[in-house]
């Protein structure tokens, strides 16, 4: 079977996604990668130009947020848009281990490539501000600071990432992606208020 260019620049970002998300950017190295997906070193500066480059080419190819446009027109009604998102961020985190772990590790380091990270993920959060809004203004939601209902709701999201480190805490040992946004919404759309909205 013939290998395309195309199957090749996936298998690399996949090998690099998967190797930064266990050891880190710095502690990743291109022969490493290259390792991995079965790909000649002098590859990854043909293909995508350096270490650096494949950092932000996975981002291009698998970070969901860059979809936004496509649901403009959900986005008109706040509650059905804010419901679309809480559904799609909890999906990814707990779909795409990996590459949420880079993004929180990236953050987290506040290392040079944060802001890689951010020009794809503050989109997502600012459309979420902007539907807080939305929704308060249009009286669908109740609550007295934009600020702290966005970090609540953010606070939401994202705590599903870290269902291992409470796992004693926790009765269930499997957490399903889809059930697991269904309720986060649910929950979240009592807290703002609006329990008489769509669910």
């Amino acid at each position: 079977m013939i290998q395309t260019e195309s199957d090749m620049k996936i298998r690399i970002l996949l090998s690099a996604k998967k190797l930064f998300a266990q050891q880190g950017f710095d502690g990743t190295s291109v022969r490493q990668i290259c390792e991995e997906a079965g790909a000649n070193v002098a590859l990854i500066s043909y293909y995508f130009g350096g270490k650096e480059k494949v950092f932000r080419a996975i981002f291009e190819s698998f970070f969901p947020g860059h979809r936004l446009a496509q649901f403009e027109g959900v986005f008109k009604d706040p509650v059905e848009g804010l419901k679309l998102l809480v559904h799609e961020i909890i999906h990814f985190s707990m779909t795409d281990m990996e590459l949420s772990t880079i993004v929180q590790q990236e953050i987290m380091m506040n290392s040079p490539r944060k802001p890689i990270v951010t020009s794809f993920t503050y989109p997502v959060w600012f459309k979420v501000r902007e539907l807080l809004e939305k929704g308060r203004e249009e009286g669908r939601f109740q609550f007295d600071s934009l600020d702290h209902a966005l970090m609540t709701v953010i606070g939401m999201i994202l705590v599903h990432k870290k269902y291992d480190s409470f796992q004693p805490l926790l009765s269930n040992t499997h957490h399903d992606p889809c059930s697991t946004a269904k309720q986060s919404w649910e929950f979240i759309l009592r807290a703002l208020g609006a329990s008489g909205s769509s669910a």
